[in-house]
């Protein structure tokens, strides 16, 4: 039996651990430089566990949903 999410150590436990793997995966598949990617928004689902963060380049706004306990990106959406 596994233990549940809250019992789990969190691999993206704070903001600043969630925004850098967002902008890393942004800059994979658009193939942007850091620079002109912008953080726009954060936020965590304190009930699923996921982090979201909006990001902004060039004319473009998507969102990064992240796994906070696996600590991968899960799904990038463009809005």
């Amino acid at each position: 039996m596994s233990p549940g999410i809250g019992l789990m150590k969190r691999r993206l436990p704070t903001e600043k651990e969630a925004i850098p793997l967002a902008v890393s995966g942004t800059i994979k598949q658009y193939g942007v430089s850091a620079d002109q990617v912008k953080t726009l928004e954060t936020k965590y689902d304190e009930d699923g566990g996921d982090w979201y963060v909006a990001l902004g380049f060039n004319e473009k706004r998507i969102i990064v949903k992240m796994d906070s306990v696996q600590g991968i990106i899960t799904e990038i959406k463009e809005i």
